[in-house]
C-alpha cells in the first residue's frame, strides 16, 4: 500500500507530482491511500518497491489537467483517489476524457461545476466592512465557502481591489492584502468580522432600487443567492420589506439614484456592473472568461445593443473590441455619429461558443439565455434612460422589443418602446464580415451607415 500525504486540501502540485510518479511506476489506484495534513511522512509507502519498478513515460490530454486542477478544490475527500483512477484510465485510453457519458468523467465534471459555482458565489456575495486599525482603513469580509477555493480566488480580489487594504476571513483560512503582498492567516470565526458600517447604507439603497420580486417568486433569486449567504449580506435584510409593492418602488428608487448627489448615477451603475460580474443566471458563465458589461457615458442619449460578446470581448472584458466592433466604429464614423458619446452593451453578457480544436466559434444564444440576461438589459436602460436604443441584429431586437421579430420587418423605422424612449433595428456589423461577395458587402455596408444616420436623426 502506498500512502501519499499532501500539504493542503488544495495541493494540486503535490497531487500531480505524486500521481505522475505512481502512474509511472504502474501503481494501481486500489493500492494508493491519499491523505492531507499532519500525518507521518510516508510518501508512497514502500519506496524500495516503487524505485525498483521501471518507470514509464506518458502524456495526458490538457483537458484532464484542467479538470484535475478544478476538482482538487472540491470538498469531497475522495477527489484525489477519483482523479488518480481517471488518470490511470486516460493513460490507456486518452479519449476517455472526452466521453461525457462515462460515469467517472461525469462525476468529476459535476464536481468541477460545483467548484466553479462556489468561486462565482464568493466573488458575488463577499461584502467588505470598513474598520480602522493601526495603519489606517482596512476592509474585512466574512465568507463560508463550500469548497477549498479561497487561495485560488484570492487573486480575483487582489486584481479588483488592488488599492484597498482588505482581509477575507473564512472557517478554513484567511487571506490578507496590504496593497503589495498577499498573506495567508489562520482560520477565523464570524465573530472576528465586524458587524456593519455606513457603506452598507449605500449598498442597501442600490439593492432596493434594482430588487425584482419576480426573481424571488420564481426561485431565480434563490438559485443565484442561496439563503445560506443572506446572513452575511446587508442588502438581504431588506427582502421582506421589498417584496410588498417592490415593483412600484423600483422605478422611483432608480430615479432617486439618478438625481442624488447632483444627478450622478455613476455609483449605482458601478454597483450594477459589479453585481453582473458574479452573474450565474444561466449556464453560460461556466465556460466564459468573464461577464462583459456595457460601457460608455452614463448620460448617453443613444444606447446600442449587440448580440453577445465575441472571443476578443470575452478575453478583454470590453464590448465591441473585436472585428465586428471595428466594423461598427468605422460605420459610426462614416455616419457622423461620435462613437465616444454612445453607450454600447449586449443582449447576452457571456460568450457562448463551441470549441473546434483551439478555436472558440461563436454560437447563437437561445431564447432561455436571452431571457435570463434581460434583467441586466432592463437595469441598464432604467439607469441610463437613453432617448434612442438601437438593436444590432435579431437577438438584440428580441431583447429590446420583448418578442421575436425579423430584421426585414422592423429595420430602419422608429419603434416606441413600452418602457419609454425610442427603438431602432438594424443589422449586426458581424453580418457584413460574413459576406463573401465584395459588391454586396459594399451595398450592405452603405445601408448600415444609412441606418445609423437614421437612428441619430430620429433623436
Amino acid at each position: 500500500m502506498r500512502v501519499v500525504t499532501l500539504t493542503a486540501e488544495d495541493d494540486f502540485e503535490g497531487w500531480r507530482d505524486a500521481a505522475r510518479a505512481l502512474a509511472g511506476a504502474r501503481v494501481s489506484p486500489s493500492e494508493v491511500v491519499w491523505q492531507v495534513g499532519d500525518h507521518p511522512a510516508d510518501l508512497f509507502g514502500d519506496e524500495a518497491v516503487l524505485e525498483s519498478a521501471a518507470p514509464r513515460a506518458f502524456r495526458v490530454p490538457r483537458a484532464f489537467l484542467d479538470l484535475a486542477q478544478t476538482v482538487i478544490l472540491h470538498s469531497d475527500p475522495q477527489r484525489f483517489a477519483l482523479l488518480y483512477t481517471l488518470l490511470a484510465g486516460v493513460i490507456e485510453a486518452p479519449k476517455r476524457i472526452d466521453d461525457h457519458a462515462d460515469p467517472l468523467v461525469r462525476r468529476l465534471e459535476e464536481m468541477a461545476k460545483a467548484v466553479r459555482r462556489d468561486i462565482h458565489k464568493m466573488r458575488a456575495f463577499v461584502r467588505f466592512r470598513e474598520i480602522a486599525d493601526d495603519v489606517g482603513t482596512r476592509y474585512i469580509a466574512w465568507f463560508e465557502p463550500e469548497h477549498h477555493i479561497v487561495r485560488t480566488n484570492a487573486r480575483f480580489f487582489v486584481d479588483r481591489f488592488a488599492n484597498m487594504r482588505w482581509s477575507i476571513l473564512t472557517p478554513e483560512l484567511s487571506v490578507h492584502w496590504d496593497r503589495a503582498t498577499l498573506k495567508e492567516g489562520p482560520p477565523a470565526t464570524k465573530a472576528d468580522a465586524p458587524e456593519g458600517d455606513p457603506v452598507e447604507d449605500v449598498w442597501k439603497t442600490y439593492y432596493a432600487s434594482i430588487f425584482n420580486p419576480a426573481r424571488l417568486k420564481t426561485g431565480a433569486m434563490l438559485k443565484e443567492m442561496p439563503r445560506k449567504y443572506w446572513k452575511n449580506m446587508p442588502e438581504t435584510a431588506l427582502v421582506k420589506e421589498l417584496v410588498a409593492g417592490a415593483r412600484q418602488r423600483e422605478t422611483a428608487m432608480v430615479q432617486t439614484a439618478r438625481t442624488a448627489a447632483g444627478g450622478n448615477i455613476a455609483g449605482a451603475w458601478g454597483a450594477l456592473r459589479d453585481e453582473a460580474m458574479g452573474c450565474t443566471r444561466c449556464h453560460l458563465y461556466e465556460q466564459a472568461t468573464q461577464t462583459v458589461f456595457g460601457e460608455g457615458p452614463i448620460d448617453a442619449r443613444m444606447m446600442f445593443v449587440g448580440e453577445q460578446p465575441g472571443d476578443n470581448e470575452d478575453l478583454e472584458g470590453h464590448p465591441f473590441v473585436g472585428p465586428a466592433g471595428q466594423m461598427f466604429d468605422r460605420a459610426m464614423a462614416d455616419a457622423g455619429v461620435d462613437r465616444a458619446s454612445v453607450y454600447v452593451t449586449n443582449a447576452v453578457k457571456h460568450f457562448k461558443f463551441e470549441r473546434r480544436g483551439k478555436r472558440r466559434i461563436h454560437s447563437k444564444p437561445d431564447a432561455g439565455e436571452i431571457t435570463a440576461c434581460r434583467w441586466w438589459y432592463e437595469q441598464e436602460r432604467l439607469l441610463l434612460k437613453p432617448a434612442m436604443t438601437v438593436a444590432l441584429g435579431a437577438t438584440a431586437a428580441r431583447q429590446m422589443i420583448g418578442k421575436t421579430v425579423t430584421i426585414t420587418a422592423t429595420r430602419g423605422r422608429v419603434i416606441e418602446l413600452a418602457e419609454g424612449g425610442k427603438g431602432w433595428v438594424t443589422i449586426h456589423p458581424s453580418f457584413l464580415l460574413r459576406l463573401p461577395d465584395k459588391a454586396r458587402a459594399e451595398d450592405e455596408y452603405a445601408m448600415f451607415v444609412e441606418d445609423l444616420k437614421g437612428a441619430a436623426k430620429a433623436l
